[in-house]
């Protein structure tokens, strides 16, 4: 029987005519069932521009904008050569953008609601020209098989938390049944839009930057298929980021769990979420280059024939450490229930947290200090120190909690490097700490050497 294969593209593999062209051929040998397409590449940064310049009044600026937009796909489209109908449906998109830009402009506001319209827009260009580039593919590999263009918003249906959306998988897998199903049945190919969806009511949403990996995921998950396809422009995931390390080593294959940790922690290859619905599903998911297709790839499986101590070496950077402190922590209770309650309030995530009697410690994207509100909230309750260009470093591997002198050979290994904040215990996958951001690339060298190359 045949494996049913939902694969994702994003940016870089639709940057141009060629590149979409090298993309379909990869999903017609991969026998894609259902392809998910990003915008090509730049686009989502250029409509958010879009928005923020109708905003503040400049539409000479703003029809620069609506021009380049058009452009980079009418040309595309032209060099694929797609038809007259999908010349028509790319025109009422493009409309549909300068209609957007200057109602915006006239109202001198752009919502999160009007910017989540506007940001759709990319996605719904890209996947008609892909449309046209997976029917030659097709017809380049003798198969008779037709290509549906798919609106997403059909059946991605999520809550009305414009700029990051949350899914409602349980509808999202019913909607899919009851409006796609019939796309396995009649062996089509679909192309949609990954990122974008719907609430109830119809008004577009987007799942935040990012999010066209989730899109997939979920549904791969809502089309019950055997195999998730995530195609970037690095060839799988890598031990650590190349970037940084020259010697960071292909990974073949990982397991869901450290792959998540992974993702969570700082990895660029996946989206953190992009692993929950498969995991639900258990669905296998492969990582691989679309320029390059013939490299071996990632796989990330519930069950791994390996399981190393250190797997891979994560950072994510511009982190703030927040230190709470009060007296009145000693021996009491619910406080840190009243810290917690700000940061839902403020939708506020935490990364990393460590306590002592009479104060917290926890780290956060330092972003959230723009949210001045959060501090004076917090200050209610203690004195606040903030730390700012700090690094979080993570190992990433199995039964790290359980490994005797695993701490003595990462400080051995790091030196001279001084640790703000350590956080272990909570995960058998990861061992965390904070470092200055200049000292961080040197600190993944230093443990890639020691635990990887060795």
């Amino acid at each position: 029987m045949v494996s049913q294969v939902v694969s994702k593209f994003g940016g870089t593999s639709m940057g141009d005519a060629d590149c979409m062209r090298r993309s379909a051929e990869v999903a017609a040998q991969r026998n894609s069932r259902l392809v998910v397409v990003s915008a090509t590449s730049g686009t989502t940064n250029d409509l958010i521009l879009l928005g923020k310049t109708a905003q503040s009044g400049q539409w000479p600026e703003s029809e620069a904008l609506l021009q380049k937009i058009r452009s980079r796909h009418e040309g595309i489209g032209n060099d694929l050569g797609i038809t007259s109908e999908q010349k028509a449906r790319l025109a009422e998109v493009l409309e549909e953008a300068e209609s957007i830009a200057r109602g915006i402009f006239l109202l001198r506001d752009c919502s999160l609601k009007a910017m989540d319209t506007l940001m759709s827009l990319g996605e719904r260009l890209s996947s008609i020209l892909f449309s046209k580039a997976m029917s030659e593919a097709l017809k380049n590999k003798s198969a008779t098989t037709p290509v549906r263009w798919l609106d997403a918003r059909e059946v991605l249906r999520t809550d009305d938390q414009f700029g990051k959306a949350k899914a409602a998988t349980e509808e999202i897998s019913k909607l899919c049944r009851e409006k796609w199903a019939d796309l396995i049945q009649a062996q089509a190919v679909g192309v949609t839009q990954g990122f974008i969806g719907s609430t109830e009511e119809g008004a577009t949403t987007t799942l935040g930057r990012g999010g066209s990996d989730y899109s997939a995921a979920l549904l791969a998950e809502g089309l019950s298929a055997d195999i998730l396809e995530i195609w970037t422009d690095v060839p799988g995931i890598a031990t650590t980021d190349p970037r940084i390390c020259s010697l960071a080593k292909p990974i073949e294959e990982i397991s869901f769990k450290e792959a998540s940790e992974l993702a969570t922690f700082g990895a660029k290859v996946l989206h953190p979420a992009t692993l929950l619905p498969a995991i639900r599903r258990n669905i296998p998911v492969f990582v691989g280059s679309s320029f390059d297709a013939g490299q071996r790839g990632t796989w990330v499986r519930r069950e791994v024939k390996e399981a190393p101590l250190i797997r891979a070496l994560a950072l994510r950077r511009k982190q703030v450490l927040v230190t709470l402190s009060t007296p009145e922590m000693l021996h009491a209770h619910g406080f840190l229930a009243k810290i917690f309650r700000v940061f839902d309030d403020h939708k506020v995530s935490v990364d990393a947290i460590t306590t002592s009697e009479i104060s917290v410690s926890l780290t956060l994207e330092d972003s959230a200090l723009l949210n001045k509100r959060l501090l004076q909230d917090l200050s209610q309750f203690a004195d606040v120190k903030t730390e700012e260009n700090l690094t979080l470093i993570s190992l990433i591997g199995n039964s790290i909690n359980h490994t005797p002198g695993l701490g003595k050979r990462i400080f051995d290994a790091i030196g001279d490097i001084n640790v703000r904040m350590i956080c272990l215990g909570a995960s058998k996958h990861n061992f965390c700490f904070l470092v200055d951001g200049d000292k961080a690339d040197e600190a993944i060298r230093r443990l890639h050497r020691s635990f990887i190359e060795t």
